[in-house]
């Protein structure tokens, strides 16, 4: 269960994908950007688009295939220090209730005391504590809470795309994050070494600027 956190195309990802309205292009929209303008990056404080994040996480099941999930729907904010980069922070919380897997036995057995205990512990919290910076990608070092439980990690960051979202027209920036997590580190250890203690996290998430 260790491969848990923070995600990408995963099977189950379907009922995370509806956008809240209409997808229809609007006229005249222009093609997607294949470079990130920086110069149109505006620094201040970002609030997490939480309809287009996911945490995916990955785990090797009985050493015959790996599994994955995902969480959907976090929220957080990220505050921009386009000055000095490394002076920026964010803050991330995940709703690990709302997990979706493939499987509903599996995902019920998975909000168990067995492993997340979401009945005790409905969510975990990433509170980043030193970013650095170089160019586009971050080394975002900071403590991640589980179950009850506060550990350092380090998320490997890049900025996967950056304008004005053309259906709100709002600033926005994205981010795609890649960690890997032992998860008794944090307490679950249930089905360790058979279910992998590694767990790969997977994170792709937009932040909207603050009005």
């Amino acid at each position: 269960m260790n491969k848990f956190l923070l995600a990408l195309p995963l099977i189950a990802a379907a009922p995370l994908l509806a956008h809240e309205g209409s997808h229809a292009m609007p006229a005249g929209a222009p093609p997607m950007a294949k470079t990130i303008d920086m110069a149109k990056i505006t620094g201040g404080n970002y609030a997490v688009e939480s309809t287009h994040a996911l945490i995916g996480w990955r785990v090797n099941h009985f050493g015959f295939n790996d599994y994955f999930g995902i969480f959907g729907s976090p929220t957080g904010t990220l505050m921009l220090n386009k000055a000095d980069p490394a002076k920026s922070s964010v803050t991330i919380d995940i709703p690990i209730n709302g997990l979706v897997t493939a499987s509903e036995k599996l995902t019920e057995h998975m909000k168990t005391k067995d492993f997340l205990n979401v009945e005790a512990n409905p969510s975990a919290k990433f509170v980043s504590t030193m970013v650095m910076v170089n160019g586009q990608t971050a080394m975002i070092h900071g403590n991640l809470t589980i179950l009850g439980v506060t550990k350092p990690v380090v998320l490997d960051a890049k900025l996967s795309g950056a304008g004005t979202n053309m259906f709100n027209k709002k600033e926005t920036i994205g981010f795609h994050a890649k960690t890997t997590i032992n998860r008794a580190d944090w307490g679950m250890s249930y089905g360790v070494p058979a279910i992998s203690n590694a767990v790969e996290l997977d994170i792709s998430v937009a932040f909207e600027k603050a009005a």
